[in-house]
């Protein structure tokens, strides 16, 4: 028997996904689906995306995006790291798009789509302040001059950009990377453009172009600091007490001695820990607060640290006939 039942959520991500699609200009709606849907398997989640009406996908490798397409026969899968040390041709037998971000890649690929009948079609991506993936300032000036050579044999079916800061609507480096983008793709008047990731949809429509790009979002995630997350949650962990004790004021609370009460204290064991994947810098010391879980609507704050496979809560404050060996948290 599990100790702890993680509880995904297909209907919230579902809806997560429809009210993002709503705020587009056009109704363009793609989903980010690399890292196993950010953990919550691709194998679920994207087939759900799929029958809400999504039929573009952005993962991150080559790998994650043969997985996909056994799962999507039809759908539009880029991959965002480009082609790295893959084989050109393994893009093409899988019908996956490549997002060309630099200059030596947009030279493989235009080789390759110089030879080959089957070359799908390819995104260019831009790095507009990012600093991460995509073509530079060092690289725009030598790329442009060899633009119109490199794209001879490509199809482009898509430019993009992503947002740094978007998650801070005021940040000066939105509308910079906003006018950036609109310099670097104005002589591809006629090929769709992409810049929002899952915050940038909330920054307004100027934002928006022809396809929106969330991820985290679509999952639960908050996309804006300072802000009630938009979002429903698709993730619920949960795991039963397994032992429940009452200590005085002054006791030492776990490894380390890492939080002493400050008060007379009922805690409640809950066989959850790090290895579950309930990462240890949630925890609780002398000086840092750490996560709460919650008893029905109940507060039961962590106290000490996160051990292996145990976290110790303060049920001080919840009623006791709401927790006994084996409820749930």
């Amino acid at each position: 028997m599990p100790t702890a039942v993680l509880t995904v959520d297909l209907d919230a991500i579902a809806d997560n996904y429809k009210q993002l699609r709503a705020m587009s200009t056009n109704g363009q709606c793609a989903a980010v689906v690399k890292a196993n849907a950010y953990g919550l398997g691709v194998e679920r989640v994207a087939p759900r995306l799929h029958r809400e009406g999504c039929r573009t996908f952005f993962v991150a490798t080559l790998d994650e995006g043969i997985e996909l397409r056994e799962l999507l026969s039809d759908a539009k899968i880029y991959i965002l790291n480009g082609l790295t040390a893959s084989s050109p041709q393994s893009f093409a037998t899988y019908k996956l798009s490549p997002v060309l971000g630099s200059l030596g890649m947009t030279e493989q690929w235009s080789e390759f789509c110089r030879t080959s009948s089957n070359a799908p079609p390819a995104a260019l991506h831009f790095d507009t302040g990012m600093n991460r993936l995509g073509l530079g300032a060092d690289e725009m000036a030598p790329w442009q001059d060899k633009a119109e050579q490199l794209l001879k044999h490509v199809r482009v079916d898509l430019l993009m950009s992503h947002l740094a800061c978007a998650d801070d609507k005021n940040h000066i480096r939105n509308r910079t990377q906003l006018r950036r983008f609109a310099k670097a793709t104005e002589k591809f008047s006629d090929i769709p453009r992409s810049l929002c990731n899952s915050a940038g949809i909330f920054l307004g429509k100027d934002y928006h172009f022809d396809l929106l790009r969330p991820g985290i979002a679509l999952y639960g995630g908050c996309p804006n600091n300072d802000e009630k997350n938009p979002m429903r949650s698709a993730v619920q962990l949960h795991a039963p007490v397994a032992q429940i004790r009452t200590v005085d004021k002054g006791d030492f609370i776990g490894y380390g001695a890492a939080y002493r009460t400050t008060r007379k204290t009922c805690l409640a064991t809950v066989p959850v820990g790090y290895a579950d994947g309930y990462h240890r810098a949630l925890g609780c010391s002398h000086d840092k607060k750490g996560a709460s879980t919650f008893i029905g609507d109940h507060e039961a704050p962590l106290l000490g640290r996160v051990s292996m496979d145990l976290i110790t809560i303060d049920i001080t404050d919840v009623p006791p006939a709401m927790v006994t060996t084996g409820t749930p948290v």
